[in-house]
């Protein structure tokens, strides 16, 4: 039986995809590297009250993927929106922070990308950088939402879950990210930057259950990438355990 892994979705009114019906979006790389590595990918979205229905998915589900999308509210860390922040709807924002609180008491394998690990970051207390792009002190991260991304070398820091998992001392990530995380939240440890300084994979230092969160998108590259394919088989594998 392959273990059912819930990943969030968004939904989207017409005409984005069809002219004239709603629909929900998830990219299909994240559905195919779940396939791929013997998870049964479910996506899911919200339709009413965010607590009740998170309580639900997770009863469903053995493991958890927040993906990449719009930013998170700032304002739920305390400051006000820069004019770049492009916050994702409040439905869709309730709905994840409860799935992801929920996911973490349960201790439900759960793995974290993009817009997932600054949403894991803001959720235990921590603060973002609201635009990065451009910074001189910064190499390129890419532009989010279509505007496209660059491959950067991320350091892992060993021992550490994601060394374990990614197999080695350093992976080449797909991104396309205009914000990073600024004050980790307590109970996180950053395993992993790249050259310039920029967090590129969270963990829990006193990990419950399976948690990695990394700020590039896995995703893109996995099919062809065995270590960006490894994030995938070992969120399943947890999962089926």
């Amino acid at each position: 039986m392959r273990p059912t892994i819930a990943i969030t979705c968004q939904r989207l009114e017409p005409p984005r995809v069809w002219k004239l019906e709603p629909a929900l979006a998830v990219i299909s790389d994240y559905v195919d590297a779940v396939w791929r590595a013997g998870g049964f990918p479910v996506p899911v979205l919200p339709t009413g009250d965010p607590d009740s229905e998170a309580a639900e998915v997770l009863d469903h589900s053995d493991g958890v993927i927040l993906i990449g999308g719009f930013d998170v509210d700032p304002r739920r860390y305390g400051r006000e929106p820069h004019e770049k922040t492009m916050a994702a709807p409040e439905p869709q924002e309730l709905f994840e922070l409860s799935l992801l609180r929920q996911a973490l008491d349960r201790a439900v394998p759960t793995l974290c990308i993009c817009r997932g690990l600054q949403l894991l970051n803001v959720a235990l207390g921590g603060t973002l950088h609201q635009h990065i792009t451009g910074a001189e002190h910064l190499d390129p991260h890419g532009i989010p939402n279509g505007g496209g991304g660059v491959s950067n070398t991320i350091i892992i820091e060993a021992p550490s879950l994601a060394a374990e998992v990614l197999g080695g001392k350093a992976v080449v990530g797909r991104c396309h990210h205009h914000q990073a995380v600024d004050e980790v939240a307590p109970g996180l440890v950053v395993t992993g930057r790249t050259a310039d300084g920029t967090v590129e994979v969270l963990e829990a230092a006193d990990p419950k259950g399976w948690l990695l969160g990394v700020q590039w998108h896995p995703e893109e590259t996995a099919a062809a990438d065995a270590a960006n394919q490894a994030l995938f088989e070992h969120l399943v594998e947890a999962a089926r355990r």
